[in-house]
């Protein structure tokens, strides 16, 4: 009986141990099955990080600027200075002298354009990475008057600008309706270029407050020659807008009609010039500017200014 239970246990025995190797088999080729579909799944994930790479979209994973540069040039603080045109401009990304002062914030859908006191424009003393309106891309010569009538809205920040040795943040133009002499009133005057007076600037002034200056005549009675004048013509007071726009995203509409110059701030403020002094500015033609025309020389100046939109139109 002895023996027989012992033999019992003996089998029993050899059972679990054969049975213990097949256990440990089957366990091994379970890890090995399960270590290639790791691998597989792996893989797996990395296609699908590829895919959603690739697969990034405009208006969520990032953003660019919707401005129409058609009609627009801009100049630099490079060169003599420097100048892009159309259709030159509508490559602006890949374009190497502008890499530096006109390049795309894809975070935030904005152009950046960026200035620093370097060269500067013919009767300036300040550097601009500004626009410049053309009405016919590629030509200077044409352009509009207030009875003709112009609208340029946009939305801008200045997003980041030098400080003085006061620690008052410099200023910066954003905005102008610059005017322009026709070859006969350029004639008329004996002047050797066909500049005139800019009846508007925009400023972003004081750390974030936005002041407007216009164009006003020294003598409301100047004769039909002298009125064509840099001469003739002063600014006035000037406006300052109550908002404080900071560092921070505004809108800035401006809107030329016959003896009349609106700017409206953020949908909310505005101020309207109609007077003597408008209507006889009916006298030049004129184009729109916008970007970034620092107000600075010190050595290390400078700033930069976003656009998330802007348009313009006539009549």
């Amino acid at each position: 009986m002895v023996k027989h239970l012992f033999k019992i246990k003996s089998h029993r025995h050899y059972l679990v141990r054969k049975l213990g190797f097949y256990s440990f088999l089957i366990f091994a080729l379970t890890l090995i099955g399960c270590g290639g579909a790791n691998r597989n799944l792996v893989t797996t994930t990395t296609k699908e990080t590829e895919t959603k790479e690739a697969k990034l979209v405009e208006g969520v994973d990032y953003f660019l600027p919707k401005i129409d540069l058609n009609n627009w040039k801009v100049t630099l603080p490079i060169g003599n200075p420097s100048e892009i045109k159309p259709p030159e401009i509508l490559d602006y990304a890949n374009i190497e002298a502008l890499k530096k002062f006109m390049y795309n914030d894809s975070t935030d859908g904005s152009i950046v354009f960026y200035t620093y006191p370097n060269a500067s424009t013919r009767n300036s003393k300040y550097s601009r990475t500004e626009l410049r309106e053309q009405m016919v891309p590629g030509k200077n010569n044409i352009n509009w008057t207030f009875a003709q009538g112009g609208r340029m809205k946009g939305t801008l920040a200045v997003s980041e600008i030098s400080r003085d040795k006061n620690d008052k943040a410099h200023k910066v133009i954003v905005m102008q309706i610059h005017g322009r002499l026709t070859n006969e009133q350029r004639d008329l005057i004996g002047e050797d270029d066909n500049n005139a007076p800019p009846v508007l600037k925009i400023y972003w002034d004081k750390d974030g407050r936005i002041r407007v200056k216009t164009k006003k005549l020294k003598d409301e009675n100047v004769s039909e020659t002298e009125i064509l004048k840099t001469s003739a013509w002063t600014d006035d007071k000037g406006h300052n807008f109550k908002t404080n726009v900071g560092n921070d995203k505004f809108t800035l509409e401006v809107i030329a009609s016959e003896g009349k110059l609106e700017v409206i701030l953020n949908d909310d403020e505005s101020v309207v010039y109609e007077n003597i002094h408008m209507q006889k500015w009916g006298v030049f033609k004129n184009y729109f500017k916008a970007g970034n025309y620092l107000q600075s020389k010190s050595p290390d100046s400078f700033a930069k200014v976003k656009y998330y939109d802007l348009e313009i139109s006539h009549k």
